[in-house]
């Protein structure tokens, strides 16, 4: 079983319909996968977001915030600590960005922990994630890039 890093934002369309999320259920079927602790933050977040703008239910923000918690308690998704190494080499790798890709600071937290826990691919939409993969020679799904 191939491991893939998933970014909150593709976590997030798995829990909910989403324009793309059928590709995403192929495309990562089989696959088990990792994230950040950042994401227990993160996914909860555009959810409430999801459910502020009204493209989804109170009761469907619940349901796919239980879903979210069973596949990190069933080990669906195994969570990588956020710590001090990541930390600093997310300012390393945002600074090698710079000024050609602006990586924002969650973002940068999200490919340091893909990069330092050597997770091999990183699945992602985000162009500004997706670059900095590149420079950094981290392999992307989809491998190119897609609409949302």
């Amino acid at each position: 079983m191939v491991t893939m890093y998933l970014d909150s934002a593709i976590i997030v369309k798995l829990l909910v319909r989403e324009s793309d999320s059928d590709w995403f259920d192929r495309e990562l079927a089989g696959h088990s996968f990792e994230t950040s602790e950042l994401a227990l933050t993160e996914v909860r977040s555009a959810l409430l977001a999801k459910e502020r703008a009204g493209h989804i239910t109170s009761r469907e923000r619940v349901c796919a915030g239980e879903k979210f918690s069973s596949m990190i308690e069933n080990r669906l998704i195994r969570l990588l600590p956020l710590n001090r190494g990541v930390l600093e080499r997310a300012g390393a790798m945002q600074l090698a960005c710079h000024p050609r890709i602006p990586l924002r600071t969650l973002d940068a937290l999200h490919v340091a922990t893909c990069d330092l826990n050597q997770c091999g691919t990183l699945s992602t939409t985000d162009t500004r994630m997706r670059a900095a993969c590149e420079q950094f020679a981290i392999a992307l799904l989809p491998a190119t890039s897609i609409s949302s």
